[in-house]
């Protein structure tokens, strides 16, 4: 779960900065909003690797508490 999508994130943010540089390189718009979109992309996979981290935590945190209770 975690550093796989970390590292999916980062790998669509870098295609996504190389196709816009290429397209502002050789005038092609197309290219620059699909660059733009990819990193876009990776953004909302970095954050939701986030959550998904930040919630198994949480889960992992309760669960310990819950069984110290039980203790």
């Amino acid at each position: 779960m975690g550093i796989d999508d970390k590292v999916d994130a980062k790998g669509d943010k870098l295609k996504g900065k190389v196709d816009e540089v290429i397209g502002k390189v050789t005038d092609d718009e197309s290219r620059v909003v699909k660059g733009k979109a990819e990193q876009a992309e990776g953004s909302v996979k970095d954050t939701v690797a986030d959550v998904k981290a930040h919630l198994k935590d949480s889960a992992d945190k309760s669960h310990d508490d819950r069984r110290d209770d039980a203790l």
